[in-house]
């Protein structure tokens, strides 16, 4: 039987180094004259942040910025978002920042306008159908980090704070109309965010190019992004101001988002409730859960990397890489168990019950049942 998949690739991306300074021209393409810029609470202040709107102010958009935003966004984040959005008047968002600020952006100008409560529109079947599509308004996206690729995404991840659920809201017009991909802008991230964002990344397109799903051009997406974080996370890390790994890095974030079109796995299925739970970094904690995972779906996925380590610079095929990831991870110092992330053993029961509803299991090699997902889990934490 022929292979079928139904595709979609990302947008508008303005890439390189000062090209933040075409924020206005994005927005005049983008049909904005009114932008609200939503961020989170730590870029709120930091100098790149400034720039932006003093850029949009020169130009006669305007200064309004919306920074109430958490770690894990959740959806109270989201109605102030829009009560700021209505109340200035406001006809496009420019999200600005890593995962949380891109995401809840996103959100602002994908719910300003709909009736329904945002959970109505999580992403099962076809329930994005069910938004009112014309009272969308335009996003514009400009990532400070280079790990989520939320930029080239058509969803966001929701945090419900009741149950402390994370959800994926989707709408291919969440797609933002124009991405700004300025590596200058990731110049001053900390050692710590460098390292859990790009390995995020990395997560990213290790899930994607494991997934049994069938998508070729993503898994050669994958397969490239990946060997860009493994030559240029380390750069980025030990020489914050090297704008060539930097730009190769954020690269690399994109390439993950657009390649897990394909799918994730038991990685993300796993670290979403973490983060829910215990609002642990969300691309530390992949990075934390990888090690166990790839010898999870080993029998699945050996012939896979035998092809690729040789590309990817490692011998040893699957046992190189195997051995590598342990080491990339150690070289960043990110901890090998999740209880160095605070995460304890007394929840675990509510997270295997959550790691089987992630959308992300889907795309796991090996199938994930409630056995083979705590063992998961106490191997991690």
């Amino acid at each position: 039987m022929s292979p079928t998949g139904t595709w979609s690739y990302p947008t508008a991306i303005r890439f390189g180094a000062g090209r933040l300074k075409e924020l206005p021209d994005a927005c005049a393409a983008a049909g904005i004259k009114k932008p609200l810029l939503v961020t989170d609470r730590g870029l709120a202040p930091l100098d790149i942040t400034t720039r932006a709107l003093d850029i949009l102010e020169g130009s006669g958009l305007g200064r309004a910025m919306f920074a109430e935003v958490d770690p894990n966004p959740n959806e109270k984040n989201l109605a102030a978002g829009i009560e700021a959005y209505k109340a200035g008047g406001h006809d496009g968002v420019i999200a600005f920042g890593g995962g949380s600020g891109l995401d809840l952006g996103k959100m602002v100008a994908f719910m300003c306008g709909q009736t329904r409560p945002v959970w109505d529109f999580e992403d099962i079947g076809d329930w994005w159908t069910r938004a009112d599509a014309s009272a969308i308004a335009p996003n514009i996206c400009v990532p400070t980090t280079a790990g989520t690729g939320s930029e080239v995404g058509r969803a966001s991840v929701i945090t419900n704070s009741e149950t402390h659920v994370k959800k994926i809201i989707f709408h291919p017009k969440v797609l933002p109309s124009v991405v700004i991909a300025d590596p200058e802008l990731t110049v001053g991230m900390p050692k710590a965010i460098t390292a859990g964002t790009g390995l995020d990344a990395f997560a990213h397109c290790v899930e994607a190019f494991s997934s049994p799903h069938y998508h070729p051009m993503s898994q050669g997406i994958a397969l490239e992004g990946m060997r860009l974080v493994i030559e240029n996370l380390p750069r980025a890390y030990a020489t914050p101001d090297d704008l060539e790994a930097r730009a190769h890095m954020m690269s690399a974030a994109a390439m993950g988002a657009t390649a897990f079109q394909k799918g994730l796995g038991a990685i993300h299925a796993l670290s979403h409730p973490v983060g829910a739970v215990f609002n642990t970094h969300h691309g530390t904690t992949n990075a934390v859960c990888m090690p166990a995972v790839l010898d999870l779906n080993e029998p699945k996925i050996r012939e896979r990397f035998d092809r690729a380590a040789p590309y990817l610079g490692i011998e040893g095929g699957y046992d190189g890489f195997r051995a590598f990831v342990q080491e990339f991870n150690d070289g960043f110092g990110i901890p090998r168990q999740l209880r160095d992330l605070g995460v304890t053993a007394d929840r675990v029961d509510d997270m295997v019950a959550m790691a089987l509803e992630d959308p992300s299991c889907g795309g796991n090699p090996v199938t994930l049942d409630a056995d083979n997902v705590r063992a998961l889990y106490e191997t991690v934490i």
